[in-house]
């Protein structure tokens, strides 16, 4: 595996052990609250075939709360 596949693979798992922290009882919120947004924007670009060619994230429904 490329090594940018292994650094997007590796942030996606981290952003799900993040949810799963989340949803325990005494979670930190501050903590969630500053390491999410920042994993997220470390999020590499996908790897190639990810996504079914013509894909387009920005091509959904809007979302309430602007996501």
């Amino acid at each position: 595996m490329c090594e940018h596949c292994e650094d997007f693979h590796r942030t996606v798992l981290l952003l799900g052990s993040l949810a799963l922290y989340a949803d325990q009882s005494g979670a930190d919120d501050t903590f969630i609250g500053l390491v999410g947004p920042s994993l997220a924007a470390s999020l590499p670009e996908p790897p190639p075939g990810l996504f079914p060619p013509g894909y387009d994230p920005n091509a959904g429904p809007e979302y309430p709360g602007g996501w």
